[in-house]
């Protein structure tokens, strides 16, 4: 298979715009009409032809201003018009199949509800279309279905006008009166229970809300609909940025690709980001609903009002409004916790995708499919480039700048370079250099070293600068880093440099080394570098354990106290993967144990500080691993620590026990840190009661989940025991089912593909979900170490004989799930090459999609080129 690349560089204004668009719908399973008018224009002075993006379409019907069209050729990837005028109506009329689209992109019909999915390049597969960002028209939309099974029927806008058919069958005509890309268009129709609310804005305009479950499920929207007025006054408080149209609706589906789509007036959610009680929701989903129920709100602004130029642009959009969603959920629960959360993501998924094959810049340069844009260098990192600006600028200067990006663009397709001018009119900092975060990939690896002139009493501390070659760029370029750093003496009191630094603790890192001096403050400086994660770049120190020990003592960064745990884990962590436990000593248990005695009463960053570096995070400051040698390391610095701690972390599991289940910042903070203790106390053979007895009194999916994770770890019998009670509870709810497939799957066990096999044929499992595949195939390739790094590559075979088959019916989610196997570059050689003959199996299937040859054909040229 050749396919040629899209390159940001080959951008062209389209040839031709749609002004309107009336688009008519008359729904069946098998054979749905869409009928559609455009209004076109052509776009300056050229004779070219108009060509029109159109995938899996049967055109039954073409005309120009009221004409049939006969000079026109048809391909499997568009349409191409001759000789048309300047400016014309063009009808469409064309047949899509929704119960046969498994690749849920375009028109779908799945559990009898008819769904769209556009973003990026879905419109294209309803109807012959400018399929680009770039071109903004106002939509009507008429919708005909069957009165009976489909009540419901939604679109974008407001609806305008509705009636009954003598067939049994009734229409609904919308209208959206802001001009939009086709990727923002969405159609829903089926039979769902209703929420309604309404929100009044700060002006005083009164917002319709609504919200669609599957029936049933009315009472899990409840939390949904009450995050999404939380989300509609924090825009308007924070960014001043009110609600436009006069209805929001909120659909939730059970087969979705994504998380969810902000199209306009119209959000299409996966069903587990809008339904959660306590007692099917976690702690951790109520938190998922509020931020997700946000992030697609912020978009109306962030995204539609203000859209991407084209897709190479997609971080304007989502890095930007992620950053908006982390910033509402900080406010709405807790900074600290919110920070930690965040970068965990990074140092698991994002560093490790920048240090692969898949590496780009969070505003990349080229891509064969569109699909493999969503990815966590644009979301997760691009909102990490949007926060180092808005500390650089400060609230008011990043509010003001923000301000001026709406005033410029409103109703305008842009671009990243142009959201960087408005924020360079709020701030006397030059952006140019820190621009260069937008097109330059990998991850910035800065080293921190001190040295002591006993002469002079001064002590040296220098920053180096390293951005090595990526698989996409071998050039690089010294970055502009914000850089949160604080002192400490060796009393506990905070010193500053001989040098000026910027407010707030603010070195700014812009060239390959930077330098500063201490005089007549003692030899002993600790440096407490990266506070907050202030910009997405490796740390590394010359630091010692008892200095990581003391930072978290003194340290003002209540972030800045949690990595330094983490580091000393990780440190420790190494020595056992050494084969030196030895010198994880007394001095160091003690220091661990002393800590958290004197945090007992902190509870929030005891939680957090308890829990032992991932393996994936482990990963990423480690080269050619021994996968299984590194995961029994971790594993016996785990069962080492709940053993030095035991008497301390009974203590803190009695401490944290709560009442009556309550969604509330401090009830949560006490489950975290209770269930965190007991996934450590459950490597020690007494605690099997304690598990027993918490998972039969909960009354709370979070503590029956945390039941259930320290049962994994404590012994197969109990786990399966615990396993079969929740199945019989929760057998007819997939959404909650979910969690179980996934504890399943990440279960480490010896027939751990047999087990993968019997949960494929579960009566709950179906491979056109997306959530299930996730939950069982997902989770197993992501996170089941043993298993998945199966010393015979019998686990990197599963994962390839199901993408094999996945990619068949949806390319999008095979796409993802390949992530594993191209992010072979860490492991040891031998590891690589079983990993690699996987890869080259699946780019020898001749019908590969776009999505999974683009992945698995760069893995491969990767391992090539090193």
């Amino acid at each position: 298979m050749t396919l040629v690349a899209k390159r940001r560089d080959d951008y062209r204004a389209p040839d031709f715009t749609i002004t309107d668009v009336a688009l008519d719908f008359v729904l069946a399973p098998d054979s749905t009409r869409v009928t559609s008018e455009l209004k076109v224009s052509r776009q300056g002075s050229h004779s070219k032809s108009l060509y029109l993006d159109g995938e899996q379409l049967t055109l039954l019907e073409l005309s120009v201003d009221g004409s049939a069209a006969q000079d026109y050729q048809q391909t499997e990837s568009g349409l191409t018009i001759n000789n048309v005028p300047d400016t014309f109506t063009l009808r469409i009329v064309t047949e899509v199949n929704p119960a046969d689209n498994k690749a849920l992109e375009g028109l779908y019909l799945s559990n009898g509800v008819y769904c769209t999915q556009c973003e990026a390049e879905g419109f294209r597969r309803i109807t012959y279309y400018l399929d680009r960002p770039d071109v903004l028209a106002k939509f009507t939309v008429k919708i005909t279905g069957d009165k009976a099974s489909l009540p419901t029927m939604l679109a974008n806008g407001n609806p305008l006008e509705s009636g009954a058919n003598d067939d049994g069958t009734h229409w609904i005509l919308w209208q959206d009166p802001f001009p939009k890309p086709a990727y923002l268009f969405a159609l829903v129709a089926g039979d769902f229970d209703q929420l309604t609310d309404t929100f009044t804005t700060q002006s005083g305009k009164s917002v319709a809300l609504e919200l669609y479950v599957d029936k049933g499920k009315r009472s899990r929207g409840e939390f949904a609909l009450e995050a999404l007025k939380r989300a509609m006054r924090w825009d308007e408080e924070t960014f001043g940025l009110e609600y436009d149209l006069d209805i929001y609706m909120i659909v939730a589906v059970d087969f979705f690709n994504m998380g969810a789509m902000e199209n306009k007036g119209l959000n299409v959610f996966n069903s587990k980001f809008v339904l959660a009680d306590q007692d099917s929701a976690t702690d951790e989903d109520f938190f998922n609903v509020e931020s997700v129920i946000a992030h697609e709100y912020f978009h109306n602004w962030t995204g539609n009002r203000v859209t991407c130029r084209d897709w190479f642009q997609l971080s304007l959009k989502e890095g930007l409004t992620v950053f908006r969603d982390q910033q509402f959920s900080s406010d709405m629960t807790s900074p600290l916790s919110n920070r930690i959360k965040q970068v965990r993501v990074m140092r698991e998924h994002q560093f490790a995708e920048d240090a692969s094959a898949m590496s780009h810049p969070i505003r990349p340069d080229e891509v064969i499919e569109m699909n493999n844009f969503y990815t966590v260098t644009v979301y997760d990192k691009g909102a990490e480039v949007i926060r180092m600006m808005h500390t650089l600028l400060g609230v008011d200067g990043f509010r003001a700048g923000m301000d001026e990006y709406f005033r410029r663009h409103d109703g305008q397709a842009v671009t990243c370079d142009d959201f960087v001018s408005a924020m360079q009119s709020a701030t006397d900092i030059d952006l140019g250099h820190f621009a260069r975060w937008y097109s330059q990939s990998g991850t910035p690896q800065l080293a921190l070293a001190r040295a002591y002139n006993e002469q002079t009493d001064t002590v040296t501390v220098t920053i180096t600068q390293r951005n090595a070659p990526t698989a996409d760029q071998t050039e690089k370029a010294a970055l502009f880093i914000p850089l949160q750093i604080e002192f400490i003496d060796a009393t506990g009191q905070h010193v500053t440099p001989d040098q000026a630094m910027y407010a707030d603790n603010l070195l700014i890192v812009d060239k390959d080394t930077t330098t500063l001096t201490f005089t007549g403050k003692g030899s002993a400086i600790t440096p407490v570098a990266l506070g907050n994660f202030s910009a997405p770049v490796k740390l590394t120190s010359d630091l010692t354990p008892a200095e990581w020990l003391h930072t978290f003592r003194f340290a003002n960064d209540a972030f800045s106290r949690w990595d330094a745990i983490q580091q000393l884990y990780n440190w420790c962590i190494e020595q056992y993967y050494q084969q030196q436990p030895h010198a994880v000593d007394e001095n160091i248990w003690q220091g661990l144990y002393q800590a958290v005695e004197a945090s007992l009463q902190e509870t929030e960053i005891l939680g957090e500080c308890l829990v032992v570096p991932s393996f994936e995070t482990l990963c990423q400051s480690r080269s050619n691993i021994d996968v299984h040698a590194l995961n029994t390391a971790r594993k016996a610095f785990s069962e080492a620590l709940a053993e030095q701690l035991a008497d301390l972390l009974l203590t803190i599991y009695q401490a944290n026990q709560t009442d009556a289940y309550d969604y509330q910042p401090e009830q949560v903070r006490a489950r975290r840190c209770k269930n965190v203790v007991l996934g450590l106390l459950a490597q020690l053979p007494e605690c099997k009661d304690r598990i027993i007895a918490q998972f039969e009194a909960s009354d709370n999916m979070t503590d029956t989940l945390g039941a259930l994770k320290a049962a994994q770890h404590h012994d197969l019998v109990l786990f399966s025991n615990l396993m079969n009670s929740f199945e019989q509870r929760w057998h007819d709810d997939p959404l909650v089912l979910d969690k179980w497939f996934s504890l399943h799957a990440t279960c480490e066990r010896g027939d751990i593909l047999a087990q993968l096999t019997l949960l494929r044929q579960h009566p709950q499992f179906s491979q056109q979900n997306p959530n299930r595949v996730r939950a069982v195939v997902g989770s197993f390739a992501f996170y089941n170490t043993t298993g998945f790094h199966a010393d015979d590559g019998s686990g990197y075979r599963f994962l390839t004989d199901y993408l094999l088959e996945l990619d068949k019916q949806n390319p999008q989610v095979a796409s993802r799930l390949v992530t594993p196997l191209t992010q072979w570059q860490h492991y040891s050689s031998t590891r690589q090459d079983l990993m690699k003959r996987q890869l080259a199996r699946l780019l020898e299937d001749s019908g590969l999609s776009k999505d999974l040859y683009e992945k698995v054909s760069k893995a491969l040229a990767y391992g090539n080129d090193c």
